[in-house]
């Protein structure tokens, strides 16, 4: 059986977009584009109480390695403390989720989204800043809850008051 794509993608430790969002590191791995729009990889650093609010997105199915630390998830389904070793799978459909880091320690979790997108909406809702670079997150203010419910809306996704998975 051949092959029909002819190169393979190699990606080093200091490759890749860097980005902070909400208070945590982000490293666009592999993006959408080098994929055709297939999957996107996304390394995360999480630092102590950091974490998304809840939220869902119904098209995307998004998975989570945690390759150190650890994260509390939170979903309609239930709730499942992640440590080292750990894999948690978001399927299509819109379950809301979210994860926290509860722990002193920052947590590493590699998410794998297909299709790819999501690196794109971090892209805009966060801000270019090396790997590992760690910005206080943003004051939420009325113009920032409008920009983030724009994008949110933009791709894909549905955004959750802090307290909805209780």
């Amino acid at each position: 059986m051949e092959n029909s794509q002819k190169t393979a993608t190699f990606v080093g430790p200091e490759d890749g977009q860097g980005i902070a969002m909400a208070g945590g590191s982000y490293r666009v791995v592999i993006s959408g584009k080098q994929t055709d729009g297939k999957y996107a990889l996304i390394e995360m650093m999480v630092p102590p109480g950091g974490g998304p609010i809840p939220h869902s997105h119904a098209d995307v199915q998004e998975s989570f390695y945690v390759a150190d630390g650890e994260v509390e998830v939170k979903s309609e389904a239930g709730n499942y403390t992640a440590s080292k070793g750990s894999f948690v799978n978001i399927p299509y459909g819109g379950l809301v989720h979210c994860f926290k880091n509860k722990t002193d320690k920052t947590a590493r979790l590699l998410c794998t989204v297909m299709p790819a997108g999501m690196e794109d909406f971090f892209a805009e809702a966060g801000q270019p800043a090396p790997f590992g670079t760690f910005l206080p997150p943003p004051v939420m203010t009325d113009e920032l809850k409008q920009k983030m419910g724009v994008l949110s809306e933009k791709y894909g996704q549905k955004l959750f008051p802090p307290d909805y998975l209780g």
